[in-house]
């Protein structure tokens, strides 16, 4: 699910990394150069002109052979991060994020440790897949990007960051939703329950809460317990009063005769049975019922420059 989620970063973060260094570069050379021993300013033009070229990888080797050749320069520092962002264009993440944890190690308190945080946000966020896969990824990336938060609040790549953390927890909750509907799907209505409760609990700001008190009425219902299918249906109308999950949740309220629901053994059909109706959709909602804060839609916003300062 690559193309659901943008590479903010521009190129141009690299202009205050990448100062022109013409008085350092001696004895230049021509053409590709071998990873012999060189002078740092040789070294670190050949990998800014190869970023430049938009060959990454090769960029990100020469990067290394800056830190690894003259490691107490003041071009190793500035280098460090530079191989990591390349690593990053090339998408190899795994190297990105060693890079910058190593610069955040040796450099905690860097201007640029904000960035060296973002960078390897990034990295986990860009690995996102769908909901149908393991989502350690995504839970690595929500507390990456906690961290970021939490350390820099007020630094240039907190509002995005924060961004990228509602698309996370949203796609986390589809997780929920997906193994509930599973749960469902086979009759193992407590199952179910416990993951569409876990939506509506942790992640109810997110796209999926409609459907998840929608759920939440049907698995209730099937395990008889009425009153908290009346509370979900409730709470759905109090907050989502036009949608199609609360004409579903009526709908499964009002055709429900009394009745007491016997077990449904795994796999069979829920049998009709129903509660005291809810309020019909467009109508008001009691105003006794809990209400769950609607979910705010986030407005996009990237940092204004991704270039990490000199």
């Amino acid at each position: 699910m690559r193309t659901h989620f943008s590479r903010p970063l521009a190129l141009a973060l690299v202009a205050a990394l990448a100062i022109p260094i013409a008085g350092c570069a001696r004895n230049r050379a021509k053409g590709d150069l071998p990873y012999v021993a060189r002078d740092v300013g040789t070294l670190y033009t050949a990998a800014k002109n190869r970023l430049d070229q938009h060959r990454y990888k090769e960029a990100a080797a020469l990067f290394d052979e800056v830190e690894r050749q003259h490691p107490y320069s003041i071009w190793a520092r500035r280098a460090q991060l530079m191989g990591a962002f390349s690593h990053y264009l090339a998408r190899s993440y795994t190297e990105s994020i060693q890079s910058a944890q190593r610069f955040i190690s040796v450099h905690p308190g860097n201007k640029d440790a904000p960035y060296a945080y973002y960078l390897i946000a990034l990295c986990y966020y860009e690995q996102i897949s769908d909901v149908t896969r393991d989502q350690k990824i995504s839970s690595q990336a929500q507390d990456a990007l906690g961290e970021l938060i939490r350390r820099y609040p007020n630094s240039r790549y907190a509002a995005d960051a924060r961004l990228k953390v509602d698309l996370v927890r949203d796609h986390l909750a589809g997780k929920e939703m997906e193994i509930g509907r599973f749960y469902e799907r086979r009759g193992q209505w407590l199952a179910a329950t416990l993951r569409f409760r876990k939506v509506i609990d942790e992640y109810q700001t997110t796209t999926h809460t409609p459907e998840a008190l929608m759920r939440l009425t049907e698995t209730y219902l099937a395990l008889g317990v009425r009153n908290e299918a009346e509370k979900a249906a409730a709470v759905l109308g109090a907050n989502y009063p036009g949608t199609d999950w609360y004409a579903r949740a009526y709908k499964l309220t009002k055709e429900y005769p009394p009745a007491t629901i016997a077990p449904i053994p795994r796999g069979q059909p829920i049998v009709p049975v129903a509660t005291a109706p809810a309020a019909a959709p467009g109508t008001a909602a009691p105003s006794a019922a809990p209400a769950v804060e609607a979910p705010g839609t986030p407005t996009p916003a990237s940092p204004s420059s991704a270039t990490p300062g000199n």
